[in-house]
């Protein structure tokens, strides 16, 4: 929350990272106030990031895979697409470069390019139509049955890439397991690999397992767990909101869920004087989902309020888009709360973060804004009103708190400082990248109970 020096900035901006890693290392020569000193330790290691594998395509390189991909594809419709943001980019030494997933994200985000893939896989095509059938069918289960329990079992995996792996060397690893919550019970550890050494309460803030040992070559940490997961169906009745409401779950947290005079002015155009919890945490909803584009991410660490960002750039994914609806409820008087893990079907495993909210009397209820966004891009209805309120079944929670440490608290910085969805390794002497690990999510199985 601590702005940088000037100069600093001018060299980051640039994408000159170790010119200001210099400049930095000028500064902490200084005598400076130690909030400063912080601020300059934390920004070393967010360059580190920027200049790493972030944004590795040239434009002639990110051109060349557009080309090579979409069918008749011309240099002006990348340059527009950088012109209005949609292709993500920064410079590095002075020159354009695109990050890492752009071509990914503007495949998921623009249907006009999907359509133009020249080599079109029709077992994809027919997996997605199965996806979208297994979130309206969930949909209609839950508005027929009122509620619906499953018991999931999933097995997950992380080890050092080669060229990071360090045998012989004492390790420490984290990976994430459920935690008890308001949709989640029975916990069961099924298997793991090798012995846990330590794991972490079962309400903790961001629940883990913990492994130390000695590396061995070409090893693998594992955890497979199972637990029952139960969400209830409800739709949410703006008349029925009580009069007195609680203010719990409305304070600040910096440096992300910050109330900035950029989001107060544009909270007033969202909500103007409406005094309704329900009706005021819809249109925070509606904007979110309607708003801001969802769009694959750089580190979350390499961003310095992230509930801002998305307000200013009106694009984001799961986790940035439910930390802006997180900070707007806040600011207006409704609770809310952070909470992510894993989206687990059997089509696709993987890292999903999303928002709780409170109104008396509903108590806490739940907003998607990823999966509402994409309903209403969809032009679902259906599916974009259930996501105001309500949550499917295919999730694993590990997280309802950013930020937090593990137990036992991690030594050096996290691949993810933010939340915990992937797993960490460190040495007693240094942490590793994302890029330095493998991980693994497999939904082993998931029936009705």
């Amino acid at each position: 929350k601590i702005p940088l020096p000037e100069d600093v900035l001018k060299l980051k901006n640039y994408g000159d990272f170790a010119g200001a890693q210099k400049m930095i290392d000028h500064f902490m020569t200084k005598d400076i106030p130690n909030a400063l000193r912080k601020r300059l330790e934390i920004e070393k290691d967010v360059l580190k990031v920027m200049g790493g594998n972030e944004y590795p395509y040239t434009y002639e390189e990110a051109l060349e895979i557009m080309t090579s991909h979409l069918r008749d594809f011309k240099e002006e419709e990348l340059q527009y697409l950088k012109e209005i943001s949609a292709a993500d980019w920064i410079y590095v030494d002075g020159t354009v470069h695109f990050q890492r997933r752009f071509y990914e994200n503007l495949i998921k985000t623009r249907p006009d390019l999907a359509e133009r893939v020249m080599v079109e896989d029709v077992d994809d095509a027919q997996a997605n139509e199965l996806k979208q059938k297994l979130l309206n069918d969930n949909v209609h289960y839950m508005k027929e049955k009122g509620g619906r329990t499953v018991r999931t079992q999933i097995r997950a995996t992380i080890k050092a890439q080669k060229d990071a792996e360090e045998v012989g060397r004492k390790v420490t690893v984290h990976l994430p397991i459920p935690k008890i919550c308001q949709q989640v019970s029975k916990v069961d550890i099924i298997a793991a690999s090798p012995e846990i050494t330590k794991i972490a309460d079962e309400d903790a803030a961001q629940r883990t397992v913990c492994f130390e040992t000695e590396l061995k070559a070409d090893q693998e940490f594992m955890v497979e767990y199972a637990y029952d997961y139960h969400v209830d169906y409800v739709e949410l009745d703006p008349a029925k909101a009580s009069e007195e409401q609680p203010d719990f779950c409305t304070n600040e947290q910096a440096p992300h869920i910050r109330f900035t005079p950029y989001l107060q002015e544009l909270l007033k155009e969202i909500i103007g004087d409406e005094t309704n919890p329900i009706i005021k945490a819809r249109k925070i909803y509606d904007f979110v989902t309607t708003k801001v584009m969802y769009s694959y991410m750089r580190e979350y660490f390499t961003i310095e309020c992230i509930p801002e960002y998305a307000a200013i750039n009106l694009k984001g994914d799961c986790g940035v888009q439910a930390l802006l609806f997180i900070t707007l409820c806040r600011m207006t008087g409704i609770p809310a709360r952070w909470q992510s893990g894993l989206y687990a079907t059997e089509f696709y495993t993987g890292c999903h973060d999303w928002a709780q909210f409170y109104v008396a009397p509903y108590g806490w209820v739940f907003a998607d804004l990823s999966f509402g966004g994409s309903a209403w891009r969809m032009g679902n209805t259906e599916r974009w009103n259930y996501y105001f309120g309500n949550l499917d079944i295919f999730r694993m929670p590990a997280n309802s708190e950013i930020q937090m440490e593990f137990t036992p608290e991690k030594k050096w910085l996290r691949i993810d400082p933010i939340d915990n969805q992937r797993g960490e390794i460190e040495y007693e002497d240094h942490g590793l990248s994302f890029d330095q690990v493998e991980v693994e999510q497999i939904l082993v199985s998931m029936e009705d109970k």
